[in-house]
């Protein structure tokens, strides 16, 4: 069982930048964030691979968000830069336990409850 906490989330304005963390226990093989608008479906964001490091972004983030963990805190982060209107969601961190899962279309197995941010025009 993983259990995942996060935090960090907020108001900001257009091109400012944020950083959520996602503490976690227990086994996993990757972590991610994935994000759902209002009235939208949850969509993938970033995910790294616990072991290697190894990141994967959604193309509407890449180069300007970046995905990153510390194994002895057992935290994952995900630096937000530049943000925009349309980034504004519940950013929610997850888990998986299991390698070469297809992650973007169905997502992980272990969910934390979400942190929301609101990106001001």
């Amino acid at each position: 069982q993983v259990q995942l906490v996060e935090s960090g989330g907020g108001l900001v304005q257009t091109g400012g930048s944020l950083r959520l963390s996602c503490v976690a226990s227990g086994r996993r093989y990757a972590m991610g964030w994935f994000r759902q608008a209002p009235g939208k479906e949850r969509e993938y964001v970033s995910s790294i691979n616990w072991t290697d490091g190894y990141e994967y972004y959604a193309p509407s983030v890449s180069g300007r968000f970046k995905i990153s963990r510390d194994v002895t805190m057992n935290t994952m982060y995900l630096q937000m830069n530049n943000l925009k209107p349309e980034d504004t969601a519940v950013y929610y961190c997850a888990a998986d336990s299991t390698p070469g899962g297809d992650y973007v279309h169905v997502g992980m197995e272990y969910w934390g409850k979400g942190t929301l941010v609101t990106v001001s025009s």
